[in-house]
């Protein structure tokens, strides 16, 4: 964006809001959040791009990293990171490309498909970590105290849409 504005676009959405429809508080609040998504995801991204890596593929390397043997199924790695199966086959297969990863037929039935993080995805997942952490995931306006309440606002909303149970 080239400048910033004067005043609050989203007070400002709300403020028209109001004069038409109720849910005004909600309305502001999922408007604030999802400029907030893009934001903090464009921030990460562009920290992850000299890695080659987009925040998605970062998190199945991630992921990989914290499995025991350091592959999974890729059905299983769409059910842990949340996303469609084509979103996992992509990713991986992005991953592959770039020598992040090698993609294995599954031993226990030679029909699905087992990624697997090599040393240099290791290498590169240690490397970005280490940019994510240095710039607090783009989350460095927030204390640690404002982060665990924004988690514990957040924890009921993923709840209640399915994300798990406890």
């Amino acid at each position: 964006m080239e400048g910033k504005l004067p005043f609050d676009p989203i007070d400002e959405a709300a403020r028209q809001w109001a004069k038409h429809w109720d849910g005004v508080p909600q309305m502001h609040a999922v408007t604030s959040l999802m400029r907030v998504q893009q934001l903090v995801l464009g921030r990460l991204d562009a920290l992850l791009r000299p890695h080659g890596l987009t925040f998605a593929r970062y998190e199945a390397l991630v992921l990989l990293c914290f499995s025991s043997a350091g592959s999974l199924p890729l059905g299983k790695m769409g059910e842990r990171l949340q996303v469609h199966p084509t979103s996992v086959t992509s990713i991986v297969r992005r991953l592959a490309d770039a020598g992040m990863v090698v993609r294995t037929p599954r031993p226990d039935d030679g029909r699905g498909v087992l990624a697997e993080i090599t040393p240099r995805g290791r290498a590169v997942v240690e490397a970005a970590t280490r940019d994510l952490v240095a710039t607090d995931f783009a989350l460095e306006a927030l204390s640690d105290e404002m982060l665990g309440q924004l988690s514990a606002l957040l924890h009921p909303v993923r709840r209640a849409a399915g994300d798990f149970t406890e």
